[in-house]
């Protein structure tokens, strides 16, 4: 049978009952950060460099000025780098409701094109930020919600290290093996795979072994992720091998990522051309330039923050009760 087109009434009227509560959530989420003194902000979508996350794929596109003059711009894949620059420009607490592109994704849980809840406080640790955030999940969800078969009770969080998701669930001790993939491997009691280093058995063990029992019951906030896993966060000043960064899962799924900001542009820059260098090595080069005007801008000086970048539409499907992102959409592409 031939799927109906996506603009056909039937299609819509099947989507209907989530998107209106998507667009409760829109509402309620703006309501939360006026509240407590947050500023909205809209930074450009097209950019000249889209950051130096080593496993994003940007789209290109390209500005033709009135005098025909052309420069290559891409969309970006987060308002990160844009919204930082506004904290050193002296903004405040700030939070954007952004559109991001992201190529080579698609899934029930993923989209190419979709929307991302950030936002920025100064001076906030991270204990300050996980306070935040369940504040505003009660807030703006019910106590307790379901999506794609996984109900979860926003009464109580669970939260726990990467170190000790992996001592639970792997039987690693994954900070003392950082880097030494045989090792970790050996750990783990897994075969270590034609070419596979410390980083890709990492993330194997995490997807396949620890991200599966997370915000399950409760939401889980996984906290301290090892420095290399962390490009953009300070260092715990406790234990330099991790860094200060914490995922959130609910109802199963990944639905925010979260910082104590980096604000050294010398070590911002070097992790930069580690990420170039490792991209290169396995996707070829970048075609964008390196970010040289954030980079002054750390350097001006970003005042310490905490910042979370949280997927909207998985919220709006965990709001809604929806099993699919482009339930929650209102033209999915």
């Amino acid at each position: 049978m031939t799927p109906q087109p996506i603009w056909h009434p039937d299609s819509l009227a099947d989507r209907l009952p989530f998107l209106r509560r998507r667009a409760l959530l829109l509402a309620a989420t703006r309501a939360f950060f006026a509240a407590r003194g947050y500023t909205e902000v809209e930074t450009p979508y097209a950019v000249t460099a889209p950051g130096e996350e080593v496993h994003l794929s940007a789209f290109a596109t390209e500005r033709i000025g009135a005098d025909d003059s052309r420069m290559p711009l891409w969309l970006h894949t987060s308002p990160e780098f844009a919204m930082k620059r506004l904290l050193v420009a002296g903004a405040g607490p700030i939070f954007q409701i952004a559109r991001v592109w992201r190529n080579r994704e698609g899934s029930a849980r993923h989209a190419t094109e979709f929307t991302m809840l950030e936002w920025y406080r100064p001076g906030a640790s991270m204990d300050d930020l996980i306070g935040e955030v369940v504040a505003f999940l009660r807030a703006v969800l019910p106590p307790v919600v379901t999506s794609q078969g996984v109900t979860t009770s926003l009464a109580e969080i669970d939260r726990l290290t990467v170190s000790e998701a992996f001592a639970r669930d792997v039987g690693a001790d994954v900070l003392a093996t950082a880097e030494d993939a045989p090792a970790l491997a050996a750990a783990a009691a897994e075969r270590l795979r034609d070419g596979e280093d410390w980083e890709d058995l990492f993330f194997r063990l995490l997807l396949g072994r620890i991200e599966p029992k997370l915000g399950q019951a409760h939401p889980t906030f996984l906290t301290h992720w090892p420095a290399a896993q962390a490009a953009l966060a300070q260092r715990d000043p406790t234990d330099a091998r991790v860094a200060e960064r914490f995922e959130l899962f609910v109802c199963g799924m990944e639905l925010a990522n979260a910082f104590v900001e980096l604000t050294d542009a010398t070590e911002q820059r070097a992790r930069f051309m580690a990420d170039r260098a490792r991209r290169h090595a396995l996707y070829g080069a970048a075609d964008w330039p390196l970010d040289e005007d954030f980079l002054a801008a750390m350097e001006h000086g970003m005042p310490p923050a905490a910042g979370i970048a949280l997927g909207f539409d998985r919220l709006a499907m965990i709001a809604s009760g929806a099993d699919r992102l482009d339930q929650v959409q209102w033209l999915p592409g």
